[in-house]
């Protein structure tokens, strides 16, 4: 049990076809979603390498593999790398807007048409409007909708959490025509922008995964810290190894 402001249970699911890895089997670790939750037992959560999906808060927990290692930039030591600086060099003409996180139809749609083409095999191509905001947003978390703007014309969105030390990137979509753009890399770099601007130290960006290449961009912002063990640990790029 975690223990913030009451206990709160967790529980193991049964095994599962891995999402990132082929022939692997997965099993995850969750809070009772039968459970209230709050900011509080959120952000204590975070520390022992939980993320949120909707409602539910959870980790990674497989007998066999310990690929999946939860990540955050230290935001407030962040100084963007030389192919970085060309991504927010590239995105001058873009504008970050935020706002509440509430059901917009232009963000649906944009979310429709960038799942068709990011997953287009998955469970969320063709989501329905409440399936999409359940995903990204739940009723006892503060979240903000970060907006991006390219001559008015919104090109991309990123659901933001705020705990209390920190951001926690939820999830990005974006205009899947404007890929050179490197839309998924400047979302995070503005995310971690706001982090500083609002005095914070931490963004979490959830799992880094070595082996799966949608996932093992994240340890390119740096410096960065995993949390192995229920630690967090600062490493070096060359040591950001499963153990």
């Amino acid at each position: 049990m975690i223990k913030a402001n009451r206990r709160l249970p967790l529980y193991l699911s049964a095994p599962h076809d891995c999402s990132y890895l082929p022939d692997r089997q997965s099993s995850t670790l969750f809070a009772d979603p039968d459970q209230p939750m709050d900011m509080a037992s959120y952000n204590e959560l975070l520390q022992f390498g939980f993320r949120r999906s909707g409602r539910m808060v959870y980790a990674p927990r497989c007998e066999d593999c310990r690929q999946c290692i939860s990540v955050r930039v230290r935001a407030s030591e962040f100084r963007p790398r030389r192919s970085q600086r060309r991504v927010l060099h590239a995105n001058t003409d873009i504008e970050m807007r935020v706002g509440p996180a509430r059901f917009e139809q232009h963000h649906y749609e944009l979310y429709q048409r960038y799942t068709a083409v990011r997953h287009e095999d998955g469970e969320m191509t063709n989501a329905s409007a409440d399936d999409y905001l359940g995903f990204l947003r739940a009723d006892w978390c503060d979240t903000r909708f970060l907006e991006f703007l390219l001559d008015g014309r919104l090109v991309a969105l990123a659901a933001t959490d705020l705990p209390a030390d920190g951001l926690s990137a939820v999830y990005t979509f974006f205009d899947p025509d404007l890929s050179s753009r490197s839309l998924g890399t400047y979302a995070i770099l503005r995310q971690i922008a706001y982090a500083q601007s609002l005095d914070l130290p931490y963004l979490y960006l959830g799992y880094w995964i070595r082996d799966s290449r949608k996932m093992a961009y994240k340890i390119n912002f740096r410096p960065i810290e995993l949390c192995i063990g229920g630690r967090w640990q600062r490493v070096d790029v060359a040591d950001a190894v499963p153990p």
